[in-house]
């Protein structure tokens, strides 16, 4: 019974595979696993995952190629498993369209949460009180279908990229800190740095530019943050 949802582990360990798996289980996921990049790649084509545990050291195709290659075609969150120490893998993963990573060694329970709250804030619709559509010059947020239009034309974000824009221009005009951004839209114990955020701002900004040409809504303060503002048409 499939209440939880269905996760794709891409591991070339078997016993790391069959850990995480058996946590997963536990708190009602089904689960498919994959022993390489290929065979992931493969079963992306052809099956919907609700969220997908990379690893980068892998043979034949390596996580941040699955990664980059998957972010062609679909929008599922995706959380990186990497080695200690291989900081510019995780700013590159992230690059490349991944939400999240954890470093390994790890606690399984750790990455149970890691995927519960990627999925909470995946799923995560506003009530009625709050708004599901944001309507700015030139840009609608669609919160219940968590899809974004600049000019009319729909712009495809991972699920961190879209909610960290939802979450400024819920907020339009107030400066945030990096801090204060990882606290609101990573919203548990997030192990990475600050860099995460920039990375972020910059995909949105390439995304959003590619599509309105100059027109830029996330502005940086520097020496504390970014905003978002309107676009003064």
């Amino acid at each position: 019974m499939n209440q939880a949802g269905e996760i794709l582990i891409v591991d070339d360990e078997p016993k790391m595979r069959e850990l995480v798996k058996l946590y997963l289980e536990r708190d009602g996921y089904k689960v498919t696993e994959a022993e390489d990049g290929e065979q992931a790649l493969a079963l992306l084509q052809k099956g919907y995952y609700d969220l997908v545990i990379l690893d980068i050291m892998m043979p034949k195709v390596d996580g941040l190629t699955v990664c980059r290659e998957a972010r062609k075609n679909v929008d599922t969150p995706i959380i990186l498993l990497t080695a200690k120490g291989e900081e510019i893998d995780r700013v590159l993963g992230f690059e490349l369209g991944a939400d999240d990573y954890v470093v390994k060694p790890f606690s399984p329970r750790e990455l149970v949460a890691r995927v519960k709250a990627l999925l909470r804030r995946v799923s995560f619709k506003p009530s009625a009180s709050t708004g599901n559509m944001l309507r700015f010059p030139g840009l609608t947020i669609n919160h219940d279908a968590r899809e974004v239009e600049v000019d009319g034309c729909k712009v495809s974000l991972t699920p961190k990229e879209f909610e960290l824009l939802s979450f400024l221009a819920r907020n339009t005009g107030r400066v945030f800190t990096r801090e204060q951004l990882l606290e609101h839209v990573w919203d548990y114990d997030f192990y990475g740095d600050l860099r995460t955020v920039d990375t972020h701002v910059k995909k949105l900004r390439e995304k959003i530019s590619r599509s309105t040409g100059a027109v830029n809504y996330i502005l940086t303060v520097w020496g504390v943050g970014y905003k978002f503002e309107v676009a003064k048409l």
